[in-house]
């Protein structure tokens, strides 16, 4: 009782189908498609950054900057 059989989720498929047509549909699911990919595309970008500021940590090395002050009279 507590689930939908395979004939209650073709017919929601339907109506959902008639309200918003299948062109709307499709364009839907490419424009998620593209987020999904871009989120995924991000994240690689993200986590390779991580693991360059990582290996930079372990290398010992350091930067020696002299550092002035600007003042003005």
């Amino acid at each position: 009782m507590g689930s939908f059989s395979i004939w209650h989720w073709l017919i929601v498929l339907l109506i959902v189908m008639l309200i918003f047509g299948t062109k709307k549909l499709r364009n839907i699911g490419s424009d998620l498609g593209g987020a999904v990919k871009g989120f995924k595309e991000g994240m690689k970008g993200e986590a390779e950054a991580h693991a360059k500021l990582e290996a930079d940590k372990t290398t010992g090395q350091t930067i020696d900057v002299q550092a002035k002050d600007n003042v003005k009279s």
